[in-house]
């Protein structure tokens, strides 16, 4: 969304918030208005119709909500039918506030993170419903992976989202190059260090790195902490209850900074940028990537992978020797928030919530390869190699944590990711590094 607002955006936004919350006190709970309380037992009206709002740019979600209604779920559609419409992902926040200031939000809306956790603005005004409630008097709260109901609660802070998309983080390995030196998986910070010595001795790039987008570096600074430090690190830093300048964070941005030092994310990956990095490991130059599941769409495209679709592994960030965080605990998150609306949750858009999460999950992963956070319910023939294993590890992970950056705000986020080639390159210390972000997190408390 664009950041240059003018005097009268920002009126009309304020006007906006003011409407809802005024919208929320006039909720009665009863049929006729619904509310977040009630809604597991469908005390909304059903609308004419179950309308989506996604983004313009997230075709698969509507292809595949298309499919369902013509398919499993076509008694659904029958009573109450499927329409779609869409917004710019980068007008969502401002679309989703103006139809929550008219009373008119959709059955079923993309929202921004921030509006949907509890002391957001739709949250805190009881216009998102509770999920687990819902699922639960349903009958199909198992239809939810206990990884991603973990992530969403994690992000969101309450069970506000569907997880159509879902995606693990770990390390993608060639399992060529592992076996030709006889490298295991590393298990431990310390074997990770050797694997990356022994493919180094090697001429191989231990590591593919794209600095020029920041985030992939910063993401192994949060994996450090989260071993090291726990599963609750980056929750301690958002309440409070401990500071970056603490010893163990800044010995995660240390670590980070000594694997660049020690030339493991080869030359020149400061100015990388995604695409080059990807084409290194796909191409066998390098040996390992840190990366999300997303990336099951490159390893998958005989034209990109030329190193062979079976050849990629996936394992765990490693353990940190003497550590609270465990390798169980997997990075995760659940793409973008999708709520719905208390209000028009009626029987016959309960009907359609109990359909998508008994169906979604085969649907998904059999049409389009999507991994998501539903459970499958039939067997998916022909799936790549990789893609099974990533899809039976996420219905086994019972426990996530979050990347670095999920619960700093936009100003801070931003400075974690454009110090981070001054960390990398020395020009910042690790307590400098860390020294500066907890200062831009407290003033943006």
């Amino acid at each position: 969304m664009n950041s240059r607002r003018t005097p009268r955006a920002l009126l009309a936004s304020g006007f906006a918030l003011l409407t809802i919350a005024s919208l929320a006190a006039c909720s009665t709970g009863t049929a006729d208005g619904g509310s977040g309380g009630d809604a597991g037992g469908a005390t909304g009206t059903d609308p004419e119709s179950f309308t989506v709002l996604s983004a313009n740019e997230n075709t698969t979600l509507a292809t595949e909500l298309d499919a369902l209604a013509s398919g499993a779920c076509k008694a659904e559609n029958d009573d109450l039918p499927l329409e779609h419409q869409t917004v710019a992902q980068a007008d969502v926040v401002q679309k989703v506030t103006l139809l929550a200031s008219q009373d008119s939000l959709p059955a079923h809306f993309i929202a921004g993170t921030a509006m949907v956790r509890p002391d957001g603005d739709l949250g805190a005004a009881d216009l998102v419903l509770d999920y687990k409630t819902a699922l639960d008097d349903l009958g199909v709260w198992d239809q939810i992976l206990p990884a991603a109901s973990s992530t969403i609660e994690n992000v969101y802070g309450q069970m506000v989202s569907l997880p159509y998309q879902y995606n693990l983080e770990g390390i993608f390995y060639n399992k060529e190059i592992f076996a030709e030196l006889g490298i295991e998986e590393p298990q431990t910070w310390d074997e990770l260090l050797d694997a990356n010595d022994a493919l180094l001795a090697a001429g191989y790039t231990p590591m593919a790195e794209a600095g020029a987008a920041a985030w992939p570096v910063t993401r192994l600074i949060g994996m450090y902490a989260y071993r090291l430090a726990g599963p609750d690190a980056m929750t301690a830093i958002r309440d409070g209850d401990a500071k970056l300048t603490d010893p163990e964070y800044v010995e995660a941005a240390q670590a980070v900074a000594d694997l660049a030092a020690a030339g493991y994310f080869g030359e020149g990956f400061i100015s990388k940028d995604a695409a080059a990095a990807t084409n290194d490991f796909l191409t066998g130059k390098a040996a390992m990537k840190y990366d999300g599941t997303w990336l099951l769409s490159n390893i998958n495209n005989e034209d990109e992978n030329q190193i062979g679709i079976d050849n990629v592994g996936f394992m765990p960030f490693p353990a940190v020797d003497g550590g609270k965080g465990t390798i169980d605990q997997w990075p995760a998150n659940a793409g973008t928030a999708f709520a719905m609306n208390p209000k028009t949750y009626g029987p016959k858009v309960g009907a359609w919530l109990k359909c998508i999460a008994e169906n979604y999950g085969s649907q998904a992963l059999s049409d389009a390869g999507v991994i998501s956070g539903f459970k499958v319910n039939e067997e998916v023939p022909d799936l790549p190699v990789t893609t099974q294993a990533i899809q039976e590890k996420v219905a086994e992970v019972d426990e996530t944590v979050l990347w670095f950056e999920a619960l700093m705000d936009g100003k801070s986020t931003s400075l974690a990711q454009s110090n981070m080639s001054l960390l990398v390159s020395g020009q910042l210390s690790a307590e400098e590094y860390m020294t500066q972000l907890q200062q831009s997190i407290d003033q943006n408390r």
